[in-house]
């Protein structure tokens, strides 16, 4: 059967958390052999997320199963010395090492790109980090939700006004997005190491990637763009506001095409004779009066529950948009026809999210669960020739977990 892409590439996920191991996670998707080491015992600390207050409770670890499917843990202690052979065997025959672990901590464990790298010239040393490689905060630690999200005006920006408090972002907003970006570094560098047979180092952060999300907001910014104005409802265009229908659940419209939408907009709400109200017949018009024009579609939007004005937007071909919950896509027959969520292998039905990356004549491997911690450690010591009392005694003292 085939394997994917990627069967021949071994990669070192040597990270924690999400936006590091979660490149890894996509590699493994296209058929990578993807190694996770964790310290025994306790794992990775992304195995105690779930415990954290106002996390959903479920009955599996919904976290892990996420970003580490399709991997093997190894369990190894990196302080211990004799885990070091351990991991410079491992580094000296992978194609990509991964890690995300503070500049401190990589120096005390020698896991520097000046460390890791001459021992495999075409390995891939690839590093994520909160706030960048260099400056004064490149020891700082940080995650998404202060990296990306607050620290890149993004969760300023979102607020409705100035007085409103600013809103917490979901586990792994930015970290997801910004694991991309650095599966898009990992796959320059291979190409160059096609073209060169050379590896070397990538690296993006956390706050690189919440500038480019907000990337629009800050070229206004670099372009001395005047935000003290900041638009409320009522006042950012009827035909681009979000509505409420009677069932309690909301919709946006983002109608830019005026000319084409309206009319059609006008036959959805039954109100035809708007094309000819002067208050509404021009964008000129609908602009001067925006106000009252959203008020009386408020008006007609909550006399139909969202089913109606899905199907009649639908029909009419408007642009608009579900503010849609995370268990609508559960049963939302366009996830399921892209294959979204895929089931996982021997999970009984349990199905994940898909990575967002499809190419074209090449199948995914399968989604299979996380591993245990050290699940794999006796397999992979084992298949690098290391003896089964050699194993025990690495057990034994620590420097490995099983």
């Amino acid at each position: 059967m085939d394997k994917g892409l990627f069967e021949d590439l071994t990669v070192i996920d040597c990270a924690s958390f999400i936006a590091g191991p979660a490149a890894a996670t996509i590699m493994a998707d296209f058929g990578a052999r993807v190694i996770k080491i964790e310290p025994p015992v306790s794992g990775d600390n992304y195995r105690q997320l779930i415990n954290v207050p106002g996390m959903p409770p479920a009955d599996h670890d919904y976290f892990w199963l996420l970003d580490n499917r399709n991997k093997q843990s190894l369990a190894l202690d990196l302080k211990h010395p004799d885990a070091r052979p351990v991991l410079e065997a491992l580094i000296a025959k992978a194609d990509v090492f991964i890690t995300n672990y503070p500049a401190p901590v990589r120096e005390r464990l020698k896991l520097r790109s000046d460390d890791i790298l001459p021992l495999n010239e075409r390995l891939i040393y690839a590093s994520l980090t909160p706030y960048g490689e260099d400056g004064p905060e490149r020891d700082r630690t940080g995650y998404d939700a202060t990296a990306w999200w607050a620290r890149s005006g993004l969760m300023d920006s979102v607020r409705a006004n100035p007085d409103t408090e600013p809103a917490i972002s979901v586990p792994g907003m930015g970290d997801h997005p910004t694991a991309v970006a650095l599966f898009g570094a990992i796959m320059a560098a291979l190409y160059r190491r096609e073209k060169t047979g050379k590896g070397g180092a990538v690296s993006t952060s956390l706050l690189a990637n919440g500038l480019w999300a907000n990337g629009v907001w800050m070229q206004a910014v670099l372009c001395d763009a005047d935000f003290s104005v900041r638009l409320t409802r009522g006042q950012r265009g009827a035909l681009t506001e979000l509505y409420k229908c009677r069932d309690g659940r909301w919709f946006m419209l983002a109608m830019l095409n005026h000319v084409r939408e309206w009319p059609l907009l006008t036959e959805c709400l039954d109100r035809n004779e708007w094309l000819e109200d002067p208050r509404f017949s021009t964008p000129e018009a609908r602009k001067a009066n925006t106000g009252e024009l959203v008020t009386l579609m408020e008006e007609i939007f909550v006399t139909a529950d969202w089913p109606d004005w899905l199907t009649r937007f639908t029909a009419a071909g408007i642009t608009f948009g579900p503010i849609a919950r995370s268990d609508d896509h559960l049963e939302c027959a366009q996830v399921a026809a892209n294959g979204m969520l895929p089931e996982m292998e021997g999970a009984n039905g349990m199905r994940t999210v898909d990575s967002p990356i499809s190419i074209a004549g090449e199948k995914k491997t399968p989604p299979r669960r996380a591993p245990e911690i050290g699940e794999h450690t006796r397999d992979i010591l084992t298949s690098m020739g290391i003896a089964g009392a050699e194993i025990d005694r690495m057990i034994a003292s620590g420097a490995a977990g099983a």
